[in-house]
């Protein structure tokens, strides 16, 4: 019987700015952990749609988005960060998701100001407010991707 979670509603955050796009930044990221978290091997790396996305390919370039902004990697094929790595189990590629989440938290920690640049070493870089408008974009809409595939895969509905 598919699993029918209940929506998690948006979050309650400060009043700032700040803790706006933050909050809604963080509520994402839970959102789309939340939708490979427990999916079954090997639907999890199975393709639902004629594109070929697949749950751990869309967690796996949210990963390189997330690293790319604030963490100053670099990326030269976009495409390839579509496609999760054979031998990954969906735990290791939740795992580099959340690692990669936490470091770039602790990146936008240290950002007080919102129009100054993201402190990315190497290469120019975007005011954070917009970065933490690009990541909530990206990350919305690919958490949308997510909840039709998971929904393909096993019925599981919800946040």
């Amino acid at each position: 019987m598919p699993t029918r979670r209940h929506d998690t509603p948006p979050p309650r955050t400060g009043g700032s700015e700040t803790e706006v796009l933050r909050g809604f930044l963080d509520y994402l990221r839970t959102s789309i952990a939340t939708k490979v978290d427990g999916a079954p091997e090997p639907h999890v790396r199975t393709a639902g749609v004629p594109s070929g996305t697949t749950l751990l390919g869309l967690l796996t370039h949210l990963t390189a988005v997330e690293r790319s902004m604030f963490l100053g990697d670099q990326v030269t094929d976009w495409q390839a960060t579509f496609h999760a790595p054979p031998d990954d189990r969906a735990a290791d590629v939740l795992t580099r998701y959340r690692t990669a989440v936490r470091r770039a938290n602790e990146v936008l920690d240290t950002c007080a100001d919102l129009d100054a640049p993201v402190p990315r070493p190497g290469r120019p870089a975007p005011s954070v407010r917009w970065a933490l408008v690009h990541l909530i974009e990206e990350t919305g809409r690919h958490a949308g991707h997510a909840d039709i595939l998971r929904e393909l895969i096993d019925g599981s509905t919800g946040r």
